[in-house]
């Protein structure tokens, strides 16, 4: 997957992709990460990105040349690719979201800053307006950093273990069942005997239970969502504490 980001600060996005499972998918060449600095395309001698809102406002509005001229600098491998404008007043981003995404050979973020960014450029190149909560962040970038971290996973080859994204929390419609490693026994508490038992058919049953009674309790809204089988329902009355 090749990812494109517009950013006026590109030097944040310098531990994120030279760090971890992003630097090690970038070296096996599994997705490609072009950070592109939108002031560098500016025609100000200030190279200036923003300017005063029309009609009056507080803050400042970042200008659509250097914006467009910044996109069309894109390589564009993809011509369907999916261009997200990060925003307070976009759909909120899941799972399902991320795997839509994630089927795309291209993707490329806005971020934006200040009071936003000219409603031209967003009628114009923006695909998907997307927030991660009902809450408002200084720019674009922290949450284009979590997306692209979310995608990431979902491509082969990103992960040791293949079935890690699949099987991680809320990728199943479930809450993730609790974990344990060693030592066997920390502040009086020790590990579910299930666990030692070597009966995967059992530890299989018991995760089942508990990520189904974890989502009743925590999540509701998606244990709602749920299609309960008959082992289900007999799952969740043995594991209700």
């Amino acid at each position: 997957m090749k990812i494109d980001i517009l950013t006026i600060f590109p030097e944040m996005f310098n531990d994120f992709i030279g760090t971890s499972i992003m630097k090690r998918g970038i070296q096996k060449n599994i997705i490609d990460i072009n950070v592109v600095n939108i002031r560098n395309f500016s025609r100000d001698k200030h190279k200036k990105a923003d300017d005063y809102p029309y009609g009056g406002g507080p803050g400042m509005v970042m200008t659509p040349q250097p914006i467009y001229d910044a996109y069309q600098s894109i390589e564009k491998i993809d011509i369907k690719a999916p261009c997200i404008y990060l925003t307070p007043q976009g759909e909120h981003f899941n799972q399902n979201l991320a795997e839509e995404l994630s089927q795309y050979p291209q993707v490329i973020f806005l971020c934006g800053h200040y009071e936003g960014v000219d409603q031209r450029i967003i009628d114009k190149i923006v695909t998907h307006e997307v927030s991660l909560g009902d809450y408002v962040l200084t720019g674009g970038e922290l949450p284009a950093m979590v997306i692209i971290d979310c995608l990431s996973r979902l491509l082969p080859g990103m992960l040791g273990n293949e079935n890690s994204a699949t099987e991680d929390s809320i990728s199943s419609g479930l809450l993730e069942f609790p974990q344990y490693t060693r030592p066997y026994e920390f502040l009086d508490q020790k590990v579910p005997e299930v666990l030692l038992s070597g009966n995967h058919e059992e530890i299989r049953k018991w995760r089942r239970g508990e990520a189904l009674l974890k989502t009743k309790m925590r999540r509701p809204d998606l244990f709602n969502k749920l299609n309960l089988n008959k082992e289900d329902r007999i799952l969740l009355s043995k594991y209700n504490k």
